[in-house]
């Protein structure tokens, strides 16, 4: 099932592990999303190495969706992203796990164009669940690590600015009884 572990592509998996990893890390959007786009363009020659074309195409179409929020929240951007995702899939998919990857992009899509700060990420968690299904079915073994570590990462990422949010509302509090 898991392919040769020092081979390139699971190299490359493994640099998508470091990235991903440092993306979800991050309480700034922007730098959430620099660190995505690298982590994505790891996982194209990832997925390209171990022939799983259907993943390939959701981490081109993540790899240009981090870049396009960078620079946009469009609702007609992201609908055409997802558009696309769900075409690549009509074309790609030999198998029903085959749309994991797809599902997650669009989920993933729809995160970075339209939501923020914590919604943002506990949206990316349901598209790390699909990841990790891929992953495994997939044998990547840096890809699964990966998304393991992404989902507990971000979950303790969330629980952090859901305490820095209760510190900052406490502190609006404190000074609005002092003034």
């Amino acid at each position: 099932m898991f392919h040769d572990a020092l081979s390139p592509g699971q190299l490359f998996g493994y640099a998508a592990f470091v990235l991903g990893v440092g993306s979800f890390l991050q309480k700034n959007d922007r730098r959430f999303k620099l660190f995505m786009t690298g982590e994505c363009i790891a996982y194209v020659l990832h997925f390209w190495l171990l022939g799983n074309p259907t993943a390939v195409a959701s981490s081109i179409m993540s790899t240009a969706r981090s870049i396009l929020s960078l620079y946009t929240n469009s609702v007609w951007v992201a609908i055409v992203v997802v558009s696309i995702n769900l075409g690549l899939g009509a074309g790609l998919v030999e198998h029903w796990w085959n749309w994991f990857p797809l599902l997650a992009s669009c989920i993933g899509t729809l995160a970075l164009f339209l939501l923020s700060g914590i919604r943002m990420r506990i949206a990316m968690l349901f598209g790390t669940a699909l990841w990790i299904a891929n992953n495994l079915i997939s044998g990547s073994i840096g890809g699964s690590a990966l998304e393991i570590v992404i989902f507990v990462v971000n979950c303790n990422t969330i629980r952090r600015m859901r305490r820095d949010a209760r510190a900052g509302a406490h502190k609006a509090h404190a000074v609005e009884i002092e003034g």
